[in-house]
């Protein structure tokens, strides 16, 4: 099971502000540790395991934060209409978009996803399979 996910970033106020724009509406909290960013799931009592977290750091080796070429985070929506939501919030605070919200091809007929580069450039996926949402063919 992944425990965590790490981005890099060199300005945690923009990355927060990007950040704050959509997680907490998937649930997740926030918490500042040593001025690094560190979003949780709460932990449900009867769990054995602690679901993933999501870490936003400056580069331990003090250069500068790059983004990965091939590499994406996505996060689960609840449905279609999140997506586009929180798609449109992190563009208005400071994101850009890397692929409007819909139905990709290559993923199914129920796969909704929009795509987005954070501040640093990382991409970032939100997206939804809910099955009560109209998918592509239905």
């Amino acid at each position: 099971m992944i425990a965590y996910v790490t981005v890099g970033a060199d300005d945690m106020k923009s990355a927060q502000r990007f950040y704050d724009s959509f997680l907490p509406a998937l649930g997740y909290a926030l918490d500042f540790y040593h001025g690094d960013l560190s979003y949780s799931l709460p932990r449900q009592v009867e769990e054995s395991f602690a679901l993933p977290e999501f870490y936003v750091k400056s580069p331990f080796n003090g250069d500068p934060a790059t983004f990965g070429n091939g590499s994406m985070v996505a996060f689960e929506a609840y449905n279609q209409e999140q997506v586009r939501r929180l798609h449109a919030a992190a563009v208005t605070a400071g994101g850009s978009d890397d692929g409007a919200p819909g139905f990709r091809d290559a993923y199914g007929a129920d796969f909704y996803v929009g795509y987005l580069r954070d501040p640093q450039g990382n991409k970032i996926a939100i997206f939804s399979s809910h099955p009560d949402d109209p998918g592509r063919g239905k």
